[in-house]
């Protein structure tokens, strides 16, 4: 079946269908840049703990060196981690949203191209979660 002659429903439940799967890779990809910050920020960590306590210590601000403490250090690039987990948590949950929406999308577009016609309009407790 060429797209001209293409429904306009199935048109648009393969376009939603397009949306879901771009958010799911946008979500992917976010997830893998804070799984790879954090894993720096980690190995920061653990070098920082090897220094002296009495020692100078850095942190880059922009493009200038900052003088710091380590402790002061330490802390912020902790909490800076744990941030990264708790976004990593929701983009996770995003995620698992997403997947269940493609799974129904795609059913729904299996449903439609069997029968041939656009699905009946959903019943007032069909969709509980709203």
């Amino acid at each position: 079946m060429s797209a001209g002659q293409m429904p306009p429903w199935l048109q648009e439940q393969i376009g939603k269908l397009q949306q879901s799967q771009q958010n799911l890779q946008s979500i992917m990809t976010q997830r893998q840049h804070l799984e790879m910050e954090k894993a720096e920020t980690e190995k920061a960590v653990d070098e920082l703990k090897k220094v002296a306590d009495g020692d100078s210590v850095f942190k880059q601000a922009g493009t200038v060196l900052i003088k710091s403490d380590k402790k002061t250090l330490v802390d912020e690039l902790e909490e800076k981690i744990e941030l990264a987990k708790t976004r990593s948590t929701v983009l996770e949950k995003q995620e698992v949203r997403v997947k269940e929406t493609l799974k129904e999308q795609e059913a729904k577009i299996t449903e439609m191209m069997k029968s041939g016609s656009a699905p009946p309009p959903p019943a007032a407790d069909d969709n509980p979660r709203k």
